[in-house]
């Protein structure tokens, strides 16, 4: 496998939500030394999110999984360490159990001033966190042609990542509530196919030409390739929980371009599907999780998703090996039998309304669970 053109670096980013310790609500106003003292210890690694109760971090590139582990250790403990100085505790979740998007304060940033005033209530409901991971890729030509393609497995990857069950006090029915919210803004959703990079830049030219449309970040797809670096950027994960969970999703996506790319230098590709094929698999992993039954359009059947992560794991332990992450991705096979934030968080807050909690202690009692499951990442290996 190691004639493979591209190395294939990776960066992982990562939206974290800051809590109240006493009412577990939403830090809606943190105070403004937190992100002064995060900054100066992270430098450009550390970044503010649309809301002041979310902040974002970015590892630089790696080569490995090891490294990005490395750094998420350090970037995820300075984070943790520097709320709870200020007051506060972190959690790694796409949604809180009963915030309300009415009640946080947007940053005072101008960046996110033109877009709260040209989304209104759209860009005000994104009280939601994810993970991106940045995939390098030098080939312009290559990068679109692996947009296409790795779209079929972006409802997998969403499905293994799920921790976003509840909304403003309810539990949704779904595993995976954010990506409702990110499907209300324009361009979002899965990509369209290109056939070369030129066709990329034309879609970049017509977008400013008749919308006004400069910045390539305001395309809000799953999978796009990024205005700012040579890399393939997927956006359709929630945050895990469990930082091991974050990595796992990353190894296999970096698998997973590997093994696009052994096909490609045996003159060979993976087929593309209808959109409306790939969003229904994609709505069965938002709203069944790791439980769902997945279409396999090539045998046109349904099959439960444990069983196709078995044959996606199986499908590329060749490529992570030759990554050297081979146990990462191995380890997509736990989380589809033991199961997601998601899981966790609905059986937390069943748990508690069986022994007698109300909703809103049993929601707490999820709130708590987060927090102690976040901070949790430095005994992992």
């Amino acid at each position: 496998m190691a004639n493979r053109n591209e190395a294939l670096p990776i960066g992982i980013e990562e939206e974290y939500l800051l809590v109240d310790p006493e009412t577990r609500s939403l830090a809606a106003r943190p105070p403004r030394e937190f992100m002064e003292q995060c900054k100066a210890t992270l430098g450009e690694q550390v970044m503010h999110e649309f809301l002041q109760a979310q902040v974002e971090i970015g590892t630089s590139v790696c080569r490995t999984i090891s490294e990005a582990r490395d750094q998420l250790v350090t970037l995820r403990g300075t984070i943790a360490e520097t709320a709870a100085a200020h007051g506060m505790r972190m959690i790694a979740a796409s949604t809180h159990p009963w915030a309300h998007w009415r009640e946080q304060e947007p940053v005072d940033m101008e960046r996110y001033r033109i877009l709260g005033a040209e989304h209104r209530t759209l860009a005000r409901r994104m009280a939601i966190c994810g993970m991106h991971v940045h995939a390098g890729i030098e080939d312009k030509n290559l990068r679109v042609e692996l947009m296409s393609q790795v779209s079929y497995f972006m409802p997998h990857l969403l499905a293994l990542s799920t921790s976003s069950p509840f909304w403003e006090g309810h539990d949704t029915g779904l595993k995976a509530f954010r990506p409702i919210i990110i499907g209300d803004l324009p361009r979002s959703g899965f990509p369209e196919v290109f056939e070369n990079w030129n066709d990329w830049l034309e879609l970049l030219d017509d977008l400013e030409a008749t919308s006004g449309i400069t910045d390539p970040s305001r395309i809000w797809w799953d999978i796009r390739p990024s205005g700012k670096h040579p890399t393939l950027e997927i956006r359709v994960c929630d945050i895990c929980t469990r930082l091991e969970d974050g990595l796992t999703i990353a190894a296999l996506y970096q698998s997973i371009l590997a093994y696009l790319c052994h096909l490609r230098e045996n003159n060979e590709r993976r087929r593309h599907y209808r959109r409306i094929l790939l969003a229904e698999n994609k709505w069965r992993a938002q709203r069944y999780g790791v439980d769902a039954k997945m279409a396999d359009f090539g045998k046109r059947i349904q099959v439960p998703f444990v069983d196709l992560t078995d044959e996606l794991v199986e499908l590329l332990s060749p490529f992570a090996e030759d990554l050297g992450c081979l146990a990462e991705v191995q380890r997509a096979r736990t989380i589809a039998r033991r199961g997601t934030s998601a899981d966790e968080q609905l059986r937390v807050y069943n748990e508690a309304l069986g022994d007698g909690a109300d909703d809103h202690a049993a929601q707490i009692a999820v709130v708590d669970w987060l927090i102690e499951e976040t901070a949790k990442f430095e005994t992992r290996g």
